[in-house]
């Protein structure tokens, strides 16, 4: 799950994705193979990154998506050294076993449950693979186990959900999900200008340290937001009834995904009232 499909959104001049299952390089470090299965919830499809340094054969493979025959298309873009992922969702994590199976490649994560040959990631390590070395920032909010990877001497950063290339993230159900997010994007925010932001979902986009700002910009908007609709409320309302009033103009079927979003943004309020 990673688009909240009511929400407002930075828009970007990105070109759209190319074909599904086809490779397109995206930096000197980074192409992407876009997965066939586009929702509501997935935007275009999951992005697949391969990064390899100029000149390496190896290569390693973020988020191998569906298990069907999109782990086909990341087999060929040659011999496999290391899996990683962003996080646990099936859209990201669903084909890591089956992959890692028919690659030998090791996977890894931030949660051991869901690595294979490998330990689990740990927040600031560097991973060395295919030539390159990337960095491991933990930026939680979307879900508790979200990471983000800067590839160094790249001037990438892969944001799983975290950041999207088209609209914004939904929130995840824990508690402090929204204390979490804000501190994350923080982190993003003060990457060097101009680093290049490729997503799990949606259009690479030129600048992820913009992008950031721009999010936490929108996130202090809608909070903001639903801050008057408690106010006109009274009391302490469900999330559902603070969704109809800051969703009015979205369609219903959207509506449960801004459910989580406002659950953790009144959660996020109470205790700053407390």
């Amino acid at each position: 799950m990673s688009q909240d499909p009511a929400a407002g959104s930075p828009t970007s001049d990105a070109p759209d994705h190319p074909a599904y299952e086809v490779l397109r390089p995206v930096t000197a470090a980074a192409g992407v193979v876009l997965a066939a299965n586009p929702s509501g919830m997935t935007l275009d499809g999951t992005n697949s990154w391969i990064l390899r340094a100029p000149g390496q054969r190896g290569c390693i493979v973020v988020d191998p998506g569906p298990d069907d025959a999109h782990l086909d298309r990341l087999r060929e873009q040659g011999p496999v050294e290391l899996i990683l992922l962003t996080h646990h969702h099936l859209d990201h994590s669903e084909g890591a076993r089956a992959f890692s199976a028919a690659t030998g490649a090791p996977v890894r994560a931030l949660d051991p449950e869901l690595c294979l040959g490998a330990e689990g990631l740990r927040a600031g390590e560097a991973v060395g693979a295919a030539g390159l070395d990337v960095r491991v920032l933990a930026t939680p909010g979307h879900t508790t186990d979200s990471l983000c990877f800067v590839v160094d001497g790249d001037h990438s950063v892969l944001t799983g959900d975290t950041v999207l290339g088209r609209g914004t993230t939904v929130l995840g159900d824990h508690h402090g999900a929204l204390g979490d997010y804000l501190g994350s994007l923080d982190r993003l925010a003060a990457l060097p200008d101009g680093t290049t932001l490729l997503p799990g979902h949606g259009p690479d986009l030129p600048d992820a340290s913009q992008t950031a700002r721009d999010y936490l910009a929108h996130r202090k908007q809608r909070l903001e937001q639903v801050r008057e609709a408690v106010r006109r409320l009274g009391g302490e309302p469900t999330p559902r009834q603070v969704v109809e009033i800051v969703y009015a103009d979205v369609d219903e079927s959207l509506w449960p995904a801004a459910d989580m979003s406002v659950a953790a943004q009144l959660a996020y309020l109470r205790e700053s009232w407390s």
